[in-house]
Protein backbone atom coordinates (compact mmCIF):
# COMPACT_ATOMS: atom_id res chain seq x y z
CA UNK A 1 0.00 0.00 0.00
CA UNK A 2 2.31 2.67 1.10
CA UNK A 3 5.24 1.22 -0.81
CA UNK A 4 2.76 2.21 -4.16
CA UNK A 5 2.27 5.35 -2.92
CA UNK A 6 5.90 6.12 -2.88
CA UNK A 7 6.47 4.95 -6.00
CA UNK A 8 3.56 7.30 -7.17
CA UNK A 9 5.58 10.36 -5.71
CA UNK A 10 8.64 9.35 -7.06
CA UNK A 11 7.10 9.19 -10.32
CA UNK A 12 5.96 12.80 -9.91
CA UNK A 13 8.95 13.93 -8.37
CA UNK A 14 10.85 13.29 -11.76
CA UNK A 15 8.27 14.27 -14.27
CA UNK A 16 8.54 17.94 -12.35
CA UNK A 17 12.39 18.02 -12.53
CA UNK A 18 12.98 17.66 -8.25
CA UNK A 19 15.85 16.50 -6.51
CA UNK A 20 13.35 15.98 -3.22
CA UNK A 21 10.16 16.56 -1.86
CA UNK A 22 9.76 18.32 1.84
CA UNK A 23 5.87 17.18 3.61
CA UNK A 24 5.14 18.91 6.98
CA UNK A 25 1.21 18.17 6.18
CA UNK A 26 0.57 15.31 8.72
CA UNK A 27 -2.58 13.89 7.50
CA UNK A 28 -0.46 13.61 4.07
CA UNK A 29 2.60 12.45 6.50
CA UNK A 30 -0.07 9.59 7.23
CA UNK A 31 -1.18 8.71 3.98
CA UNK A 32 2.33 8.73 2.91
CA UNK A 33 3.84 6.24 6.12
CA UNK A 34 0.83 5.39 8.29
CA UNK A 35 2.09 7.43 11.44
CA UNK A 36 -0.47 7.88 13.58
CA UNK A 37 1.21 10.95 15.65
CA UNK A 38 1.05 14.51 15.31
CA UNK A 39 4.94 15.94 15.56
CA UNK A 40 6.98 14.80 12.21
CA UNK A 41 7.88 15.71 8.68
CA UNK A 42 9.80 13.55 5.29
CA UNK A 43 12.28 14.04 2.80
CA UNK A 44 11.30 11.94 -0.07
CA UNK A 45 14.31 12.01 -2.65
CA UNK A 46 14.68 9.37 -6.36
CA UNK A 47 16.20 7.05 -3.61
CA UNK A 48 15.35 8.09 -0.11
CA UNK A 49 12.89 8.07 2.44
CA UNK A 50 13.75 9.86 5.44
CA UNK A 51 11.56 10.60 8.33
CA UNK A 52 12.28 13.23 10.94
CA UNK A 53 10.22 13.47 14.60
CA UNK A 54 10.76 14.12 17.62
CA UNK A 55 11.70 12.29 20.92
CA UNK A 56 8.18 11.98 21.75
CA UNK A 57 7.58 9.47 18.80
CA UNK A 58 10.40 7.61 18.81
CA UNK A 59 9.31 4.17 19.44
CA UNK A 60 5.67 4.64 17.54
CA UNK A 61 7.84 5.71 14.50
CA UNK A 62 9.71 2.63 14.93
CA UNK A 63 6.46 0.65 15.47
CA UNK A 64 4.94 2.68 12.18
CA UNK A 65 7.10 3.45 9.49
CA UNK A 66 9.23 0.19 8.74
CA UNK A 67 11.34 0.75 5.98
CA UNK A 68 12.08 4.33 6.54
CA UNK A 69 15.44 6.08 7.79
CA UNK A 70 14.44 7.73 11.21
CA UNK A 71 16.33 10.35 12.62
CA UNK A 72 14.93 11.98 15.95
CA UNK A 73 14.95 15.33 15.90
CA UNK A 74 16.64 17.57 18.82
CA UNK A 75 15.23 21.38 18.19
CA UNK A 76 16.20 22.66 15.59
CA UNK A 77 14.47 21.34 13.05
CA UNK A 78 15.50 23.83 10.39
CA UNK A 79 19.01 23.46 10.36
CA UNK A 80 18.57 19.39 10.46
CA UNK A 81 16.30 20.16 7.57
CA UNK A 82 18.83 22.60 5.48
CA UNK A 83 21.70 20.50 6.79
CA UNK A 84 20.44 17.28 5.41
CA UNK A 85 19.12 19.37 2.24
CA UNK A 86 22.71 20.11 1.37
CA UNK A 87 24.24 17.16 2.66
CA UNK A 88 22.10 15.47 -0.05
CA UNK A 89 23.19 18.19 -2.68
CA UNK A 90 19.52 18.51 -3.61
CA UNK A 91 19.38 21.14 -5.83
CA UNK A 92 15.29 21.51 -6.30
CA UNK A 93 13.64 20.84 -3.47
CA UNK A 94 9.35 20.79 -3.85
CA UNK A 95 7.21 22.28 -0.74
CA UNK A 96 3.97 22.13 0.39
CA UNK A 97 2.03 25.02 0.27
CA UNK A 98 0.83 24.70 3.89
CA UNK A 99 4.33 25.60 5.22
CA UNK A 100 4.19 28.63 6.99
CA UNK A 101 5.48 31.94 5.61
CA UNK A 102 7.92 32.41 8.46
CA UNK A 103 9.22 28.52 7.71
CA UNK A 104 9.35 29.44 3.94
CA UNK A 105 11.37 32.84 4.78
CA UNK A 106 13.82 30.26 6.81
CA UNK A 107 14.06 27.65 4.05
CA UNK A 108 14.58 30.33 1.62
CA UNK A 109 17.45 32.27 3.83
CA UNK A 110 19.78 28.92 4.55
CA UNK A 111 19.39 27.38 1.32
CA UNK A 112 20.94 27.48 -2.19
CA UNK A 113 18.55 25.30 -3.55
CA UNK A 114 16.02 26.60 -5.85
CA UNK A 115 12.33 26.12 -3.22
CA UNK A 116 9.51 24.94 -6.04
CA UNK A 117 6.03 25.06 -3.97
CA UNK A 118 3.90 22.14 -5.15
CA UNK A 119 0.17 22.74 -4.93
CA UNK A 120 -1.98 19.48 -3.77
CA UNK A 121 0.87 17.29 -4.65
CA UNK A 122 -0.12 14.63 -1.94
CA UNK A 123 -4.10 15.90 -1.71
CA UNK A 124 -4.53 15.31 -5.83
CA UNK A 125 -2.81 11.38 -5.11
CA UNK A 126 -5.70 11.28 -1.81
CA UNK A 127 -8.66 11.66 -4.32
CA UNK A 128 -8.60 7.87 -5.27
CA UNK A 129 -9.32 5.77 -2.65
CA UNK A 130 -7.79 2.40 -2.24
CA UNK A 131 -9.63 -0.45 -0.28
CA UNK A 132 -8.41 -0.40 2.94
CA UNK A 133 -9.29 3.26 3.06
CA UNK A 134 -12.81 2.41 2.05
CA UNK A 135 -13.44 0.09 4.69
CA UNK A 136 -12.71 2.45 6.93
CA UNK A 137 -14.74 5.22 5.55
CA UNK A 138 -17.55 2.30 5.54
CA UNK A 139 -17.33 2.11 9.57
CA UNK A 140 -16.79 5.87 9.73
CA UNK A 141 -20.09 6.00 8.26
CA UNK A 142 -21.01 2.98 10.12
CA UNK A 143 -20.38 4.66 13.40
CA UNK A 144 -22.01 8.08 12.09
CA UNK A 145 -25.66 6.55 11.63
CA UNK A 146 -25.66 4.40 14.80
CA UNK A 147 -25.03 7.08 17.07
CA UNK A 148 -27.96 8.95 15.06
CA UNK A 149 -30.31 6.45 15.04
CA UNK A 150 -30.02 5.97 18.69
CA UNK A 151 -30.52 9.79 19.44
CA UNK A 152 -33.63 9.95 16.51
CA UNK A 153 -36.54 9.10 18.93
CA UNK A 154 -35.62 11.08 21.31
CA UNK A 155 -35.71 14.31 19.25
CA UNK A 156 -39.05 16.08 19.67
CA UNK A 157 -40.06 19.98 20.52
CA UNK A 158 -39.01 21.00 23.67
CA UNK A 159 -35.63 19.50 23.04
CA UNK A 160 -32.53 22.26 22.51
CA UNK A 161 -29.99 22.32 19.86
CA UNK A 162 -27.30 21.67 22.22
CA UNK A 163 -28.95 18.76 23.99
CA UNK A 164 -29.12 16.78 20.42
CA UNK A 165 -25.39 17.82 19.48
CA UNK A 166 -24.51 16.29 22.68
CA UNK A 167 -26.15 13.13 22.59
CA UNK A 168 -25.10 12.36 19.32
CA UNK A 169 -21.10 13.14 20.39
CA UNK A 170 -22.26 10.35 23.46
CA UNK A 171 -23.24 8.40 20.83
CA UNK A 172 -20.60 8.38 18.62
CA UNK A 173 -17.72 7.61 21.13
CA UNK A 174 -19.69 4.81 22.42
CA UNK A 175 -19.60 3.58 18.83
CA UNK A 176 -15.75 3.74 19.05
CA UNK A 177 -15.05 7.47 17.80
CA UNK A 178 -12.10 9.41 19.08
CA UNK A 179 -14.88 12.10 19.15
CA UNK A 180 -17.43 13.42 15.93
CA UNK A 181 -15.48 14.41 12.83
CA UNK A 182 -16.20 18.26 13.19
CA UNK A 183 -18.48 19.98 15.64
CA UNK A 184 -21.78 18.99 15.24
CA UNK A 185 -24.73 21.03 13.64
CA UNK A 186 -28.06 21.09 14.71
CA UNK A 187 -29.89 24.18 13.92
CA UNK A 188 -33.69 24.57 14.35
CA UNK A 189 -36.57 26.60 12.95
CA UNK A 190 -34.85 30.36 12.00
CA UNK A 191 -31.39 29.37 12.76
CA UNK A 192 -31.62 26.66 10.26
CA UNK A 193 -31.49 28.79 7.33
CA UNK A 194 -27.67 29.44 8.28
CA UNK A 195 -26.19 26.24 6.56
CA UNK A 196 -22.97 26.72 9.14
CA UNK A 197 -24.89 27.44 12.46
CA UNK A 198 -23.83 26.73 15.76
CA UNK A 199 -26.17 24.80 18.25
CA UNK A 200 -27.87 27.14 20.77
CA UNK A 201 -30.09 27.34 24.01
CA UNK A 202 -33.26 27.36 21.15
CA UNK A 203 -35.37 25.09 22.15
CA UNK A 204 -37.28 23.06 18.76
CA UNK A 205 -40.75 24.16 18.37
CA UNK A 206 -43.50 23.04 16.14
CA UNK A 207 -43.07 23.13 12.94
CA UNK A 208 -39.33 23.51 13.14
CA UNK A 209 -37.17 22.44 10.27
CA UNK A 210 -33.91 20.81 12.60
CA UNK A 211 -31.19 20.41 10.37
CA UNK A 212 -28.35 17.97 11.79
CA UNK A 213 -25.48 17.29 10.01
CA UNK A 214 -22.56 15.59 11.67
CA UNK A 215 -20.19 12.88 11.00
CA UNK A 216 -17.94 9.59 12.45
CA UNK A 217 -14.06 8.82 12.66
CA UNK A 218 -12.61 5.08 12.25
CA UNK A 219 -9.02 4.27 11.55
CA UNK A 220 -8.02 8.19 11.62
CA UNK A 221 -10.82 8.55 8.10
CA UNK A 222 -14.16 10.43 7.94
CA UNK A 223 -17.81 10.30 7.30
CA UNK A 224 -19.83 13.22 7.06
CA UNK A 225 -23.85 13.52 6.60
CA UNK A 226 -26.64 15.34 6.92
CA UNK A 227 -30.42 14.78 7.91
CA UNK A 228 -33.31 17.66 7.89
CA UNK A 229 -36.22 16.50 9.91
CA UNK A 230 -39.59 18.50 10.44
CA UNK A 231 -41.53 19.41 13.63
CA UNK A 232 -45.70 18.49 12.99
CA UNK A 233 -47.34 21.93 13.53
CA UNK A 234 -49.90 24.03 11.33
CA UNK A 235 -48.83 25.32 7.37
CA UNK A 236 -46.54 23.05 6.61
CA UNK A 237 -47.48 22.41 2.81
CA UNK A 238 -44.41 25.08 1.39
CA UNK A 239 -41.90 23.46 3.58
CA UNK A 240 -43.00 19.85 2.56
CA UNK A 241 -42.62 21.67 -0.85
CA UNK A 242 -39.10 22.77 -0.04
CA UNK A 243 -37.75 19.73 1.47
CA UNK A 244 -38.51 17.09 -1.70
CA UNK A 245 -37.11 19.83 -3.87
CA UNK A 246 -33.83 19.55 -2.12
CA UNK A 247 -34.57 15.80 -2.07
CA UNK A 248 -34.94 15.65 -6.08
CA UNK A 249 -31.58 17.87 -6.47
CA UNK A 250 -29.94 15.18 -4.44
CA UNK A 251 -31.08 12.56 -6.48
CA UNK A 252 -30.65 14.07 -9.65
CA UNK A 253 -26.87 15.05 -8.44
CA UNK A 254 -26.33 11.71 -7.38
CA UNK A 255 -27.50 9.96 -10.80
CA UNK A 256 -25.51 12.65 -12.94
CA UNK A 257 -22.28 11.58 -10.77
CA UNK A 258 -20.42 9.39 -13.44
CA UNK A 259 -16.94 8.40 -14.34
CA UNK A 260 -15.74 11.31 -17.03
CA UNK A 261 -18.03 14.29 -16.21
CA UNK A 262 -16.32 17.19 -14.40
CA UNK A 263 -17.91 17.89 -10.71
CA UNK A 264 -19.28 21.01 -12.18
CA UNK A 265 -22.05 19.19 -13.80
CA UNK A 266 -22.87 17.16 -10.71
CA UNK A 267 -23.39 20.68 -9.04
CA UNK A 268 -25.21 22.08 -12.04
CA UNK A 269 -27.65 18.76 -12.11
CA UNK A 270 -28.36 19.68 -8.21
CA UNK A 271 -28.75 23.81 -8.59
CA UNK A 272 -31.00 23.40 -11.75
CA UNK A 273 -33.33 21.49 -9.95
CA UNK A 274 -33.51 24.05 -7.72
CA UNK A 275 -33.54 26.99 -9.55
CA UNK A 276 -36.67 25.32 -11.66
CA UNK A 277 -38.70 25.18 -8.60
CA UNK A 278 -37.96 28.96 -7.89
CA UNK A 279 -35.32 28.27 -4.92
CA UNK A 280 -32.09 29.25 -6.63
CA UNK A 281 -30.82 31.97 -4.86
CA UNK A 282 -31.81 30.03 -1.64
CA UNK A 283 -28.18 27.53 -2.40
CA UNK A 284 -24.97 29.24 -1.88
CA UNK A 285 -22.93 26.45 -1.47
CA UNK A 286 -21.06 23.72 -3.74
CA UNK A 287 -23.22 20.70 -3.65
CA UNK A 288 -20.60 18.28 -2.55
CA UNK A 289 -16.47 17.70 -1.00
CA UNK A 290 -14.18 14.77 -1.02
CA UNK A 291 -14.08 12.76 2.23
CA UNK A 292 -10.87 11.00 3.77
CA UNK A 293 -8.07 11.96 6.30
CA UNK A 294 -10.13 15.24 6.46
CA UNK A 295 -13.55 15.83 6.03
CA UNK A 296 -13.11 18.26 3.25
CA UNK A 297 -10.68 17.69 0.86
CA UNK A 298 -10.49 17.42 -3.09
CA UNK A 299 -12.80 16.78 -5.41
CA UNK A 300 -14.55 19.76 -4.71
CA UNK A 301 -18.19 19.78 -6.07
CA UNK A 302 -19.28 23.18 -7.05
CA UNK A 303 -19.48 25.46 -10.05
CA UNK A 304 -16.08 25.93 -9.93
CA UNK A 305 -15.30 22.42 -10.37
CA UNK A 306 -13.04 21.73 -13.50
CA UNK A 307 -11.92 17.76 -11.93
CA UNK A 308 -12.63 14.63 -13.92
CA UNK A 309 -15.02 12.31 -11.24
CA UNK A 310 -12.94 8.64 -11.55
CA UNK A 311 -13.47 5.37 -10.22
CA UNK A 312 -12.71 5.44 -6.23
CA UNK A 313 -13.45 8.84 -5.54
CA UNK A 314 -15.78 9.48 -2.31
CA UNK A 315 -17.32 12.55 -2.05
CA UNK A 316 -20.53 14.18 -0.45
CA UNK A 317 -24.00 15.42 -2.45
CA UNK A 318 -25.35 17.78 -0.27
CA UNK A 319 -27.79 20.21 -2.30
CA UNK A 320 -29.90 22.56 0.22
CA UNK A 321 -32.49 25.41 0.53
CA UNK A 322 -32.19 28.05 3.00
CA UNK A 323 -34.54 30.71 3.42
CA UNK A 324 -34.22 33.80 6.23
CA UNK A 325 -36.84 33.62 8.64
CA UNK A 326 -38.49 30.42 7.21
CA UNK A 327 -35.43 27.97 7.99
CA UNK A 328 -33.69 25.63 5.96
CA UNK A 329 -32.92 22.44 4.52
CA UNK A 330 -30.23 20.31 3.90
CA UNK A 331 -29.79 16.39 2.79
CA UNK A 332 -26.30 15.19 2.65
CA UNK A 333 -25.05 11.63 1.31
CA UNK A 334 -21.63 10.18 0.33
CA UNK A 335 -21.04 8.26 -2.75
CA UNK A 336 -18.23 6.03 -4.27
CA UNK A 337 -17.69 5.90 -7.84
CA UNK A 338 -17.30 2.20 -8.59
CA UNK A 339 -17.52 0.87 -11.85
CA UNK A 340 -18.22 4.25 -13.88
CA UNK A 341 -21.34 5.40 -11.51
CA UNK A 342 -21.91 6.32 -7.79
CA UNK A 343 -22.54 3.81 -4.95
CA UNK A 344 -24.14 5.02 -1.97
CA UNK A 345 -22.62 4.50 0.99
CA UNK A 346 -25.03 6.15 3.56
CA UNK A 347 -28.10 4.75 4.39
CA UNK A 348 -30.50 6.40 6.47
CA UNK A 349 -33.46 7.37 4.79
CA UNK A 350 -34.06 10.29 2.87
CA UNK A 351 -37.87 10.53 3.29
CA UNK A 352 -39.24 13.37 4.96
CA UNK A 353 -39.26 12.36 8.58
CA UNK A 354 -42.40 14.49 10.47
CA UNK A 355 -42.02 14.37 14.16
CA UNK A 356 -45.12 14.92 16.28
Amino acid sequence: MTNKRIINIRRIIGSRKLDGLLITNNKNIRYLTGFTGSSGFLIITKDKNLFFTDFRYKEQAEAEVPGWEITIENGRRTKLITGLIEKLAIKRLGFEQSISYEFYDLLRAKLSAVLAPQKNLVENLRKIKAEEEIKSIKKAIERAEGAFLAVRPRIRPGMGERDVALRIEEQLKKRGCKGPAFDIITASGKNSSMPHARPSEKKIEKGDFVIIDWGGEADGYYSDMTRTLLMNGKGLSDKIMIYETVNKARKKAVSSAKEGIKTEDIDDAARDVIKKAGYGEFFGHGTGHGVGLDVHEHPRVSWTGSERVRNGMVFTIEPGIYIPELGGVRIEDMILVKNGKAELLTGLSRDLDIIN
